[in-house]
């Protein structure tokens, strides 16, 4: 078991699927991805690259496979194995020839500590919600344009 996951005290997880054009992955985010793990932000529990071939074939990454796998295990050398061949079948399903994407699910380990807390304090996260990257973009455009 990853080092300090607990059932009791596991933030939410959510998973992410990064697209980009092309079949290569240069790493370009891991920094990113790995800042966030050392500031106790997120932890890093899965991760997988797909690949799609001009062929359609997939090709896909993880943790245990070589190549693009160095570049992973720089982020997280723990395979926790939440995304099943099915999700990353999924995944490959959606891209086009020549395009791949990088799965990742994390645990948002500062969400975990907030809801500690609340229930140390009896109480209950009755709703929680995403607002979309759009609407926050056009509420700032709102704003500035006052």
């Amino acid at each position: 078991m990853p080092s300090g996951l607990h059932a009791d005290t596991v933030g939410p997880v959510d998973v992410a699927v990064i697209a980009f054009e092309g079949n290569t992955f240069d790493g370009g985010i891991v920094p990113a991805l790995r800042e966030l793990q050392q500031d106790a932000t997120v932890r890093v529990l899965d991760l997988a690259f797909v690949s799609k071939a001009d062929d359609s074939s997939v090709t896909v990454v993880e943790l245990t496979d070589p190549g693009v796998a160095e570049t992973l295990r720089q982020v997280s050398d723990v395979q926790f194995d939440l995304l099943s061949d099915e999700d990353l079948q999924t995944v490959s399903d959606t891209l086009t020839p020549r395009s791949s994407a990088l799965v990742v699910a994390w645990e948002n380990t500062w969400a975990g500590r907030l809801a500690a807390a609340i229930r140390a304090s009896s109480g209950e996260m009755v709703l929680l919600e995403r607002i979309p990257r759009s609407t926050v973009v056009e509420a700032i455009a709102a704003l500035d344009g006052k």
